[in-house]
């Protein structure tokens, strides 16, 4: 019998990556069994499923550090995903490891971020006991929020990915392991460059010596980021970057802590969105009645907490402020 695409592409995987890469048909499932495609691993699939999500779409409209900036070319949290993926993809092949679930990983890693950043991440921890954590978001979004209520019912793998991309234990995989180092990658440089561009710091105030270890550019310090973990962790059993390397960019990320992330020309409105996003919060507790059909669902099944909390951690920018205005703005008088 004539093997299908799938299976071509699965004998490949086999051929030609690392002994230490997750192949295709070594994947742990998913929460529910699905005939197999016969174009695209199960992986490719789950790259597909998490592209063509509505909670996907809503990233390009959700702040990544700058709340609504005035121009074309700063970074939202849809720019942000993309330029993590390219970054983990570059990686995976470097070491021989499983593209397309470093990739499907990477895409999905921020799906359940709030509204203006971290920003809205942190009012929501205010509001809620236990507080709340955007990685753990994005497996609901996955799990339960996306499809109607049914979630993607992505692999074991991806939901790996996911979940440790920020904190705690690393990912069961290497390919879920590089999603947290190229999050950190991809998002330290664009900062700099947007920073920059809003004129919050200037192209020589990073110390010298940070620049002469990481690079003088964007591009520099990207190269040498990505093949210091693909040097370090060839044949390795873990992704880990050199002791010179990682201490470097502990003094790249302290800088920009101090220099851009702390900087209240930057981040001076954030009080203001932290407060939109509490009061919203506070309304929809008491006016449940107010959210959305799909949210009802959550309402009886989960409790009030978790279905406000999944609708407001849903929202875009936009949206929130829209809904804020609306609840508590007053409008003028239209005399017909």
């Amino acid at each position: 019998m004539e093997q299908t695409i799938r299976e071509r592409t699965e004998a490949l995987e086999r051929r030609t990556l690392s002994p230490r890469a997750c192949l295709s048909v070594n994947s742990k499932g998913r929460a529910v069994d699905i005939p197999p495609c016969p174009m695209r691993t199960c992986f490719q699939r789950d790259v597909d499923r998490v592209v063509h999500c509505k909670s996907f779409r809503r990233l390009k409209h959700k702040t990544q550090v700058f709340l609504q900036p005035e121009g074309d070319h700063y970074r939202t949290r849809m720019t942000h995903t993309l330029e993590v993926s390219r970054i983990a993809r570059t990686m995976a092949r470097g070491l021989g490891l499983n593209e397309d679930l470093t990739e499907a990983a990477a895409l999905a890693h921020d799906l359940g971020h709030t509204p203006f950043g971290h920003a809205g991440e942190r009012a929501l921890s205010r509001m809620v006991e236990g507080g709340f954590r955007h990685y753990e978001q994005s497996l609901r979004v996955v799990d339960r929020l996306e499809n109607g209520g049914e979630g993607l019912n992505l692999c074991h793998e991806v939901r790996s990915g996911i979940l440790c991309h920020t904190k705690g234990p690393p990912a069961d995989t290497l390919e879920g392991q590089l999603v947290r180092f190229a999050d950190k990658i991809a998002y330290i440089n664009h900062d700099i460059d947007d920073a920059t561009r809003g004129g919050i710091i200037g192209p020589l105030d990073i110390p010298v010596r940070i620049s002469q270890a990481l690079g003088f550019t964007s591009g520099e310090r990207i190269e040498t980021l990505t093949m210091d973990i693909i040097r370090t962790s060839a044949g390795e059993d873990s992704i880990r970057q050199s002791p010179a390397v990682e201490r470097s960019m502990a003094e790249l990320r302290e800088f920009m802590f101090q220099s851009v992330y702390f900087n209240p020309v930057a981040k001076g409105e954030e009080g203001k969105a932290e407060d939109m996003i509490c009061q919203l919060y506070e309304y929809y507790c008491e006016h449940t009645d107010k959210l959305p059909p799909e949210y009802q669902d959550i309402l009886v099944r989960e409790g009030m907490e978790r279905a406000v909390l999944d609708y407001i951690a849903g929202m875009t920018d936009t949206y929130a402020v829209e809904q804020f205005s609306g609840l508590f703005i007053p409008r003028g008088w239209v005399v017909k």
